[in-house]
């Protein structure tokens, strides 16, 4: 006890939270990807993993830590016991930014999930709900799931650069540059380094595999008779070629291996942009929408509107620049800034301090109206883009559901499929799920606070569909869970786990249609709001 004495217990607990289980599949790395993986000393504001730690202090650090480990080594053994219900890296609860909850598809998995701030292992057998008065087993799990946590993309990482040298060299001039902010915008000014560089475009951080490698393990616990130790080998995995999501079916396949005790990762994914990437094959959807300046003009109006101006303006003042200064897309950058620091560091990033919870809402909703507009309900073609995942899905499902000779092999347990909101949000568009009354627009903001049409709650980072098949005395049923949590399907609202042929039926349109040729090839324009279901 002497050296832990010495060294001090926050060495102790970055060592085993940070190297012995969220590092446990690292490969080699530099000291920047060392820095990336450490978690926050929670008894020091957080500082240890402040994006402006220089790297010698990261390499002195790195230096202590392993010296006390590797001389209180029957300690760090007992302690690892209990490491698996508390290695999350996510700061306590009063440390959590006030506007962490409306991040739009850059917030966290435990904003939606808060249990899992506590036990990131935390499962609730509840969800699962076929009839109680019928003797069900699963059979199959299909799960569509979204990557994880992941760094900038290029576009905001210019972005970021921009924002951070107009604070840098003018903020504190304007209206707002005195009184009681300015101790904390000096502060800004003076230790928030731009850390972000070019070549992390979009790559898939340390807390994104994190997020992949426990929702595996959930799911292990869940579904323990499909995700089995002797199931490993025929479970299907695919993925989008972007490195965020082949990074991420890796993590997933580590977390199942880390469950049944395998110490070295062996990986057999496929990538298939055909499945997972559909969006940019759909002619329709990238001439009608992507490439259609109009298409978004929803977006564009708010984004100039009332509500955004009022915004920029209260903003401007708070950093002390004149209003003409700061365009609307440096006022995202700074809300971007907030939640890349909490979901990358775990840091309560002193950008946030920008925003209060009205704020954050305008803001919200902004980046609802562009998913709503670009990728879902607000134009068909982009959910009858996603047909082939949709066929896809619903030809799994038939397989693993058919009668089956004793003679016969059995169907594959599980098919994983790893790619991106643009991937999930079409295809939960083109289910029904999520559709409110009244469309999102630029003027009826108000009105709009109970909308179930929040992509903070629907695609956040590793965001997943589940779709669970089931083995019951009546007949083959489905049950829906998006990210973790029951969904029913529209039209079906009476029960759980309908019978597989209902949904059958639900979806009947669309199983003996949704041509992915004629949609997307034959039908080049844009069309309005989906009323199909």
């Amino acid at each position: 006890m002497h050296i832990i004495d010495t060294i001090g217990t926050t060495y102790v607990y970055l060592y085993l939270h940070s190297v012995v289980i969220n590092c446990s599949f690292m490969k080699k790395s530099s000291i920047k990807k060392l820095r990336e993986c450490f978690c926050v000393d929670r008894q020091r504001g957080q500082r240890s993993a402040e994006p402006g730690t220089s790297t010698k202090q990261t390499e002195r650090r790195v230096v202590r830590v392993r010296a006390a480990a590797m001389f209180s080594g029957s300690l760090l053994a007992a302690l690892s016991l209990l490491l698996p219900r508390m290695a999350g890296c996510s700061p306590p609860a009063r440390d959590i930014p006030h506007i962490a909850a409306y991040f739009g598809t850059k917030t966290r998995y435990e904003e939606v999930n808060p249990r899992l701030l506590r036990d990131p292992l935390s499962v609730n057998g509840s969800v699962l709900k076929p009839p109680p008065a019928e003797r069900c087993a699963p059979v199959h799990l299909t799960a569509v799931i979204r990557h994880g946590s992941r760094y900038p993309t290029l576009k905001n990482i210019r972005r970021i650069q921009r924002l951070s040298e107009l604070v840098r060299r003018e903020a504190g001039r304007g209206p707002g540059g005195s009184g009681g902010s300015a101790a904390w915008l000096q502060g800004l000014q003076s230790r928030w380094d731009m850390w972000y560089t070019e070549d992390m475009d979009g790559q898939l951080v340390e807390k994104g595999r994190e997020d992949l490698r426990y929702l595996a393990r959930r799911l292990a616990l869940l579904f323990p008779s499909l995700l089995s130790e002797e199931n490993l080998r025929r479970i299907s995995l695919r993925s989008s070629s972007k490195h965020r999501c082949v990074s991420s079916v890796e993590a997933f396949q580590e977390g199942l291996q880390q469950h049944w005790g395998h110490t070295t990762p062996q990986y057999r994914h496929q990538v298939d942009d055909e499945l997972m990437r559909f969006f940019e094959r759909c002619r329709g959807y990238v001439e009608g929408v992507e490439k259609n300046r109009t298409a978004l003009l929803e977006v564009d109006k708010f984004k100039h509107g009332e509500e955004m101006e009022a915004l920029r303006k209260r903003m401007a003042d708070r950093l002390g620049l004149p209003h003409h200064r700061l365009t609307p897309d440096l006022v995202e950058a700074a809300f971007f800034l907030c939640s890349y620091e909490l979901s990358i560091k775990s840091v309560h990033s002193p950008w946030c301090f920008l925003f209060n919870e009205d704020d954050a809402k305008v803001l919200e909703y902004k980046s609802d109206l562009k998913q709503y507009w670009k990728r879902s309900h607000g134009h068909v073609i982009s959910g009858l883009s996603s047909c082939p995942l949709f066929h896809h899905v619903f030809r799994t499902l038939d397989k693993a559901g058919r009668p089956r000779r004793s003679t016969d092999a059995p169907p594959e347990p599980a098919s994983i499929l790893v790619g991106h909101a643009e991937t999930l949000l079409p295809l939960l568009s083109l289910l029904g799920l999520y559709k409110d009354q009244a469309p999102p627009t630029a003027h009826n903001y108000q009105s709009q606070h109970g909308r179930s049409f929040r992509s903070s709650l629907i695609v956040p980072y590793a965001a997943n569909l589940l779709f669970v098949l089931y083995d019951c005395q009546r007949g083959p049923r489905l049950q829906l869970l998006v990210n973790e949590s029951p969904v029913r399907f529209p039209g079906l609202q009476t029960e759980d786990a309908p019978l597989y042929r209902d949904v059958r039926a639900t979806y009947r349109h669309l199983l003996d249609g949704c041509d992915f040729h004629r949609e997307c090839e034959v039908r080049t324009s844009g069309r309005g709001p989906n009323t199909e279901l």
